[in-house]
Formats: structure tokens, sequence, C-alpha cells
């Protein structure tokens, strides 16, 4: 699986001028689902974001986690992060995981989320949605696991 974290003062997303989910400060997650991911993956990767220390503490140093500042938790599926380039100038997504299989780990994904934190929000996945933030430093982190 591979994420892209963005540490962000708001953010929402928006699909058919409806918004469908939103956080004040936290993290949101574009969340992408490869070909032979599994769950047990997907269980390190929320692990990993729940407790990265990329927030600042007192003397603005990145020390605390998304669980020490009870922030909140946007994941938006985006499938666009399997992208490979490597063979043109026309992305091919090949590894990204097929559509009934990337739904369903990022739906056990964000199940996982809810039960571990609060407040998590989401996108829509499969939409065309529109993804509003406020990059907090900016701090844009990608994880692979």
């Amino acid at each position: 699986m591979k994420a892209v974290l963005q540490r962000v003062r708001e953010a929402r997303v928006v699909v058919a001028d409806e918004t469908v989910g939103a956080i004040t400060q936290g993290l949101l997650v574009l969340l992408c689902a490869e070909r032979g991911d599994t769950d047990a993956q997907a269980d390190k990767l929320l692990a990993k974001i729940l407790k990265l220390r990329i927030f600042s503490d007192a003397a603005g140093k990145m020390n605390r986690s998304l669980q020490d500042v009870a922030g909140g938790l946007l994941v938006v599926s985006q499938f666009t992060l399997a992208a490979d380039v490597a063979g043109g100038n026309r992305p091919s997504f090949t590894t990204a995981a097929p559509p009934e299989e990337g739904r369903r780990l990022y739906d056990y994904f964000v199940a996982q989320a809810q039960r571990a934190h609060s407040p998590v929000q989401t996108g829509q996945f499969g939409a065309d949605m529109q993804v509003h933030l406020v990059n907090d430093g900016p701090v844009t982190i990608p994880i692979q696991l």
C-alpha cells in the first residue's frame, strides 16, 4: 500500500458540489491499494500513520503524533499513486489493485482507522472528488509499506 500524508490545518473533500468529508488540524491521507496488498499491510500502514511524529511540540520540533494532538484523519482513495511513467508520457496504472479489491482494502483501512482513532472522515471511493486543503508547514510525507 502507498500513502501520501499531508499535515493540514484544514481539509475537505467535495463531490458534486457537496462536502462529503472535512477535518480541521490533522492529516489528509491519500491512499492507494496495489495488486497483492493485504489487510496486514493496511494495519501496519495505519499504525505508522497514527504514531508518526510530525506535529510540532511546544518547542516547535516535530515530536507529536496525530493521536497526541487529537487531530482529524481524512482518508481519500487515490489509485493514481500507483502511476508508472517509465514507459512514456501516459501513466500506466497496472500496479493498482483492481477496483473491487481497492475498494475492499480502502473500506478495511477506514474501518480500522475508525476503531483506533477519532475523528475519521473520508472521501468517496471512485468518485470525481475535489480535495481542498491548507497544508501546514508544508509537511508532505510519502509512505510505502
